[in-house]
């Protein structure tokens, strides 16, 4: 019994195996030679997957949608009665926005399970046509060596007449067709399967309720910290808490003490809004503890749900922020987001001027994970100012203190590897629990292979750096969130910009910078 899995159970591996045999039976030159390449071929494993089972699976998700719309359908009548201003759950939260909340998380749930019963029918339908190319190319290749016979021996390998030289050559025609075939089967049945865990790891985020197994808060509770968004911005688009942030303020309030949890409780139940509470179990997940956040409540408390907009997230997302409109001179997006605070940008150098990308990208990355350390820039140190320019100047000084401890080059400009992953750590992986790892993008393989990773963190809420180049240079970047095939990138030249897949794939990043920046080369996975 073998405890290592073959090479070959890596679709990357497949790939390259085929497309070398491809080329080798175009050049092979000898029957014999020939032979062993079309042996080497139909060696190589199947696109795996059970169409059946897929099928199956879909079919179960769907049959569960009317029981959802029976839940919905209770709600709803619910909420149309017309409910009385009463408080309920541990954290005194109205009943008529429970009611809502609930309303909007069935709905949730009604497209969770409708989309995830699309992906599999869509996956199920890939494996099957993968399956059937892959059988046709295998089919083609036995066809080949039955015509071209056993092997020769070593007399008959010594010459080969027109004849024989025919039929080798037209054997290697037909084989390095039939294994293209493979090789596309391959090819395809990897992105099918790449596409699926993409949109089946966002529809397992958005299951967020249940991200908080903690038994210190009641069902009501986790529903409302769940469904809270940021002021004035479309909820689904900008929730306060991420899937992650879920998890672990859940987690930590599990840890809390005595004391602790109730003065925890207290304050949620003091909260005068749903985005206040939100923000101190923010806190709370970025490893706060609770007397830093007595402090933080204090500073914020009272506060209308804009301010704390303003104050507390730094990027908030448009509902329009997709939409194509097109490339400007510099091959960048037409359509970009400024990301400011009381209209001065969080950019490096605190007017573009400084090449602090890699500080500064982090400085922002810790602030969309952090609202205490957010409110630390933006309100200063009694947390209630409004003020762009001492914003600005303690932005620089952030941003100047990491580039410092990354080990950043002279007059404030670049970052070498080891001070980016270092500086990654220290200031967002310690809100978020994670250790951050460098990845090398060599190839367009190498950037799809690296996708779903990616994808994965971001739907948690755990921001992606990501390098680019070209011939003028490079830059740091911040992939930030992904809806369906796009990627939502944080440019630290002060705004926020939408690149699909392909873009980052097949070297197109200029959209989110320039077209002199086209070039993924590396990411820093958390772990």
């Amino acid at each position: 019994m073998s405890f290592f899995s073959s090479p070959l159970n890596s679709p990357s591996l497949r790939l390259a195996l085929l497309a070398g045999l491809s080329k080798k039976m175009l050049g092979a030159g000898s029957k014999n030679d020939l032979l062993d390449l079309i042996d080497n071929a139909l060696s190589v494993p199947e696109p795996g997957g059970d169409q059946g089972v897929l099928e199956g699976l879909a079919s179960l998700y769907r049959g569960r949608l009317g029981q959802v719309g029976s839940v919905f359908d209770q709600v709803d009548r619910v909420g149309r009665k017309g409910l009385p201003e009463v408080w309920v759950g541990d954290t005194s939260v109205l009943a008529s926005d429970v009611v809502n909340a609930a309303g909007r998380s069935v709905t949730q749930m009604s497209e969770a399970f409708q989309g995830c019963a699309s992906v599999l029918l869509t996956l199920a339908d890939a494996i099957g046509a993968a399956q059937r190319k892959d059988e046709q190319g295998r089919g083609q290749l036995l066809e080949q060596k039955k015509t071209l016979g056993g092997r020769d021996g070593f007399f008959d390998d010594l010459h080969e007449n027109d004849e024989e030289e025919w039929d080798r050559k037209n054997a290697a025609h037909f084989g390095s067709y039939a294994v293209d075939l493979m090789h596309a089967a391959v090819s395809e049945a990897q992105e099918a399967t790449r596409v699926a865990a993409r949109d089946l790891n966002k529809w397992a985020a958005e299951a967020r309720a249940g991200k908080m197994e903690t038994s210190e808060l009641t069902a009501v509770d986790k529903l409302m910290l769940a469904d809270t968004g940021v002021a004035g911005a479309d909820t689904e688009l900008n929730e306060i808490l991420t899937a992650g942030d879920l998890e672990r303020a859940s987690a930590r309030m599990d840890q809390l003490g005595l004391d602790d949890e109730t003065a925890m409780e207290r304050m949620l139940a003091k909260s005068d809004n749903p985005p206040e509470r939100a923000y101190l179990m923010k806190a709370l997940a970025a490893g706060h503890s609770v007397a830093e956040i007595e402090k933080f409540q204090n500073k914020i408390h009272g506060k209308d749900p804009d301010w704390m907009r303003r104050h507390l997230t730094p990027v908030v997302t448009a509902t329009d922020s997709m939409n194509d409109e097109g490339l400007a001179p510099d091959g960048s997006n037409n359509n970009k987001d400024y990301v400011t605070f009381d209209g001065q940008q969080w950019i490096q150098g605190g007017d573009g001027s400084e090449g602090t990308c890699v500080a500064s990208s982090t400085v922002t990355s810790r602030a969309m994970v952090d609202p205490m350390y957010a409110l630390d820039l933006t309100g200063g140190p009694d947390g209630q100012q409004d003020d762009p320019e001492a914003f600005k100047q303690r932005l620089v000084a952030e941003q100047h203190r990491l580039h410092t401890e990354g080990d950043g080059g002279e007059n404030w400009g670049g970052m070498g590897p080891e001070g980016q992953e270092r500086i990654n750590d220290s200031a967002v992986g310690s809100a978020t629990g994670t250790d951050y790892q460098r990845q090398d993008l060599n190839s367009a393989d190498d950037r799809r292979a690296v996708l779903t990773q990616v994808e994965n963190s971001v739907a948690q809420g755990r921001p992606v750096p990501v390098d680019v180049s070209g011939k003028e240079g490079a830059h740091a970047m911040t992939i930030i969130a992904q809806e369906g095939d796009k990627l939502q990138v944080y440019n630290p030249w002060g705004q926020t910009t939408w690149v699909s897949e392909d873009d980052f794939i097949n070297g197109h990043m200029g959209k989110a910078s320039s077209n002199d920046l086209p070039d993924a080369y590396s990411v820093y996975l958390p772990r």
